[in-house]
């Protein structure tokens, strides 16, 4: 019997703060529908993409970075799995590793941003506003993504409890939806360059 077997039932579904990250990531995806929406609106509406002489980004740079944050995936299931398995130690090295790869997309990312906005201005036009808004948001969930491993890697290194893998389960959930997302958000600004 399992120490979570001994302080109860196994429970024969996913726990409610799963759900809840369910539902707050179908809002979220919601949301990057309309912005994904809007810029291609904006697109069809332009005679000149990008507007205003932006050169595209380049394609190389961007699709080495998402992949590295799509692979975090798999380190967030294996830390997951293995808090299931009630293996704190391999739920911990799985989700330092992942932290570790999504902190470093993170700070380049954050680097770039700021010299994208050296070279054009939000203010510019419909291109630089949508561009800004849809990197804005895609890199303000990655930076919540981040605080919300860190704080699970901290609790795990307390011992894992049920409301700690429930906890795991649930942020291993949202990395997946932000690792779709920034996947779609880098493929739809990317798309000029294609």
């Amino acid at each position: 019997m399992t120490s979570f077997e001994a302080a109860g039932a196994r429970p024969r579904s996913l726990p409610n703060g799963w759900w809840g990250m369910l539902v707050f990531v179908a809002g979220e995806a919601t949301l990057f529908g309309c912005l994904i929406g809007s810029y291609f609106y904006v697109r069809l509406q332009s005679v000149h993409w990008p507007q205003g002489g932006i050169e595209p980004k380049g394609v190389l740079v961007p699709i080495v970075l998402v992949a590295a944050l799509a692979s975090t995936s798999i380190f967030m299931q294996l830390a997951s799995a293995a808090g299931v398995r009630e293996h704190a130690g391999a739920a911990v090295a799985a989700l330092l590793v992942a932290l570790v790869v999504q902190s470093g997309y993170f700070a380049f990312e954050v680097h770039d941003f700021r010299a994208d906005l050296a070279a054009f201005s939000p203010h510019d036009n419909g291109y630089a506003s949508i561009y800004y808004t849809l990197l804005g948001a895609d890199h303000a969930h990655v930076a919540l993504g981040l605080l919300l491993n860190a704080w699970v890697l901290l609790r795990l290194l307390g011992g894992l409890t049920r409301y700690r893998l429930n906890a795991l389960r649930a942020v291993t959930l949202y990395w997946h939806a932000v690792n779709v997302i920034t996947l779609v958000v880098t493929a739809t600004i990317l798309s000029p360059s294609a």
